[in-house]
């Protein structure tokens, strides 16, 4: 009977959406820029972290509050040095039925299994984006079966967030080392893989022996998950008003001002079909000087105030994004982070303070200055020319280059542009996350310190903060480097991102965090 009911499912999403009218609770979006692959080891960005947090999992994992809580180990102890993680794993996890396995069940997880994980996650043959996250790691080892050994080089308090990363699933090494993995994957997690056609369609079904239950009831509620790959944003919309997605993320031009009002809130007209749903998202949006050109940007603090006091935030998130976000009246570490304090000050708007710093940098009204050039990528040309206008108000010329978005990151990551537009989105949940940005050890194109910005003070404490255990002492020192980061006016803060979802109201316990993760394991369809 199961084969059948796998081969029904298979037939009905591979071939028709004729399944629309079934029984199953299926449970649909859309990922209008595809999915590369299904390998954890690979999952860089949001469409491979959404997709294979269903079929895979961790030793910990990030609950809808942002915090670290068990997954595949039950427990952990820290060491006094917090040098040492002792995990204690769960003894009935089990990986997805597959033919590599004896009589085709799926086999129990053992200690050994992460073991293995994690050399293939830092195996240079493998070539993971993600290796970086056991750069501090000493040794691993399976202490025996259940018991899971990570010995760290030097105390980092927020390493049990990078474990709770895709790049830590846990897999199975008899599939694993098979090249194809990538397209059919197994895991442990709540949905298994089922069917994907590249470019067409993912299906995932529902892991009827998953491990977590809720009130009695085994988890996930859900019978499947179909992904489908509409590239236009247009076309996707209409696809969800017409009830063929059951939910959307995100806002582009092309619906903003269909389905929100100006001020940002949920079109009157669709209220009692769909739901809104909005948080802090762990996202600054932000423009960069690069600081060791010798141009005039570089070298001039008083010409970066003045840009920053030039660019009235307020009416840039009003016009351009419906008030969705944050006007970014603090620091570089966005709200959503514990360790935000409104005592982070930055710049706002005053065209008077923004003419008596270009003054001070010895270009009043701007004569003499030159052309400033700015670049970014299309999408966020409108909020470029934004800008752009604004400038023009302190008598600046701006000129806008638009790079293709892979152009872009080549050139911010080998310091080929000496102003640009860029966004950063937490990998994990603490601060020095953003932080580590400004750090100059991290020089790109060795590491994320795009600006290239050198302080010796900045360095010093961020040495000293990443060390400290005790939380609140931490971010007071967090704090301070972001002052600093402020100070120097390295960069221009815009707003901090929301996580926006607009759903049908027949879909019960959606929620999300500050890292727009999507968990499905709860979600009901009535």
């Amino acid at each position: 009977m199961k084969w059948r009911v796998g081969f029904f499912l298979l037939f009905l999403f591979a071939c028709s959406d004729s399944y629309d009218n079934s029984d199953l609770s299926i449970f649909r979006y859309n990922e209008s820029n595809g999915i590369s692959t299904l390998d954890p080891s690979f999952a860089k960005d949001k469409a491979t972290i959404w997709a294979t947090s269903q079929i895979f999992n961790q030793l910990v994992s990030m609950d809808n509050n942002m915090e670290v809580v068990p997954d595949v180990a039950k427990k952990w102890i820290v060491s006094e040095d917090g040098l040492t993680y002792s995990f204690y794993l769960r003894n009935d996890v089990f990986f997805h039925d597959h033919k590599s396995f004896i009589g085709g069940k799926g086999r129990k997880v053992i200690a050994s299994d992460f073991r293995y994980s994690f050399d293939r996650l830092t195996d240079e043959k493998i070539a993971s984006p993600g290796s970086w996250v056991l750069n501090n790691v000493k040794n691993y080892s399976a202490k025996n079966d259940s018991t899971f050994i990570i010995e760290l080089n030097s105390p980092f308090p927020p390493f049990l967030s990078l474990l709770s990363m895709q790049y830590c699933s846990v897999i199975p090494n008899e599939v694993a080392k098979n090249s194809a993995f990538r397209s059919n994957p197994i895991g442990t997690g709540p949905f298994k893989f089922q069917f994907w056609k590249e470019g067409v369609k993912l299906v995932l079904r529902k892991n009827e022996n998953y491990f977590e239950f809720e009130e009695g009831n085994r988890l996930p509620y859900l019978d499947a998950i179909s992904v489908t790959f509409i590239k236009d944003k247009q076309s996707e919309f209409l696809n969800f008003l017409q009830g063929n997605l059951d939910f959307i993320s995100g806002i582009d031009p092309s619906y903003k001002d269909e389905i929100l009002t100006k001020e940002g809130d949920l079109n009157p007209k669709y209220q009692d079909r769909i739901t809104m749903q909005s948080l802090p998202f762990l996202n600054t949006e932000y423009l960069a000087f690069l600081m060791d050109n010798n141009s005039e940007l570089s070298k001039n603090i008083y010409l970066r105030r003045a840009i920053n006091y030039s660019i009235d935030k307020e009416k840039m998130l009003k016009y351009l994004r419906n008030n969705i976000g944050e006007v970014a009246r603090n620091g570089f570490v966005p709200k959503g982070m514990s360790s935000f304090s409104d005592s982070v000050i930055g710049f706002s708007y005053n065209l008077d303070l923004a003419k008596e710093n270009l003054k001070l940098a010895g270009f009043p009204n701007a004569n003499g200055l030159g052309l400033i050039v700015l670049n970014t990528t299309s999408a966020y040309l409108d909020l470029c020319e934004f800008i752009q206008s604004e400038l023009k108000d302190i008598g600046i010329t701006l000129k806008i280059e638009v790079n293709p978005p892979s152009t872009h990151r080549q050139m911010v990551a080998t310091s080929k542009l000496s102003f640009f537009r860029g966004s950063w989105i937490a990998d994990y949940p603490d601060a020095e996350n953003y932080l580590s940005l400004f750090y100059s050890d991290n020089f790109s194109p060795n590491g994320p310190n795009y600006t290239h910005f050198k302080s010796e003070e900045f360095d010093n404490l961020y040495e000293e903060a990443i060390k400290e255990t005790d939380s609140e002492l931490r971010s007071e020192m967090y704090q301070e480097l972001d002052r600093l980061i402020i100070k120097n006016s390295v960069v221009i803060p815009l707003y901090y991102d929301q996580v926006v979802r607009f759903y049908h109201i027949n879909i019960l316990d959606f929620y999300s965090n500050a890292q727009n993760s999507l968990n499905l394991k709860l979600v009901k369809k009535d």
